[in-house]
């Protein structure tokens, strides 16, 4: 990485930038789901939410796998489509739910909020292709 690269806030040289990487891909090691690939925008943010409430409110990474994995299991014994990071989402209401951080009747006035704008108000540009994050990409000191 040349002296002229910009990285992304906060971070402050590319050792810094590739530690964070190695962290997130130690968490989500052997996560239950299968394919972490994105397949819309809103899935990458899920996943960034989770990983940023584990490392800002320091809960213990077991605790939201096990709520991954309950609500995975709930799942199995519907008839609701698949959709891995839907209990991301699951899994994380339930862990900042018992971490004291989250108000669910303040969460289901903002879900009304959220659901009642138009589903592309903050994306000017078509994303046609599914997101992905390559665990395998490395960043050189």
């Amino acid at each position: 990485m040349s002296a002229t690269t910009t990285l992304p806030a906060p971070y402050s040289s590319a050792a810094a930038l590739g530690e964070t990487r190695r962290e997130v891909e130690q968490l989500v090691c052997g996560m239950p789901g299968g394919d972490p690939g994105f397949e819309h925008p809103w899935e990458i943010r899920a996943f960034a939410m989770a990983v940023t409430a584990h490392r800002r409110l320091g809960f213990d990474w077991s605790e939201f796998q096990g709520a991954l994995i309950a609500s995975i299991q709930d799942w199995e014994s519907s008839d609701a489509p698949w959709s891995y990071y839907r209990h991301w989402v699951s899994a994380l209401e339930v862990v900042m739910a018992k971490a004291g951080v989250l108000d669910a009747a303040a969460l289901d006035v903002q879900t009304e909020e959220v659901l009642a704008l138009p589903a592309n108000r903050n994306h000017h540009e078509a994303h046609t292709e599914p997101i992905a994050v390559d665990p395998a990409r490395t960043v050189p000191a």
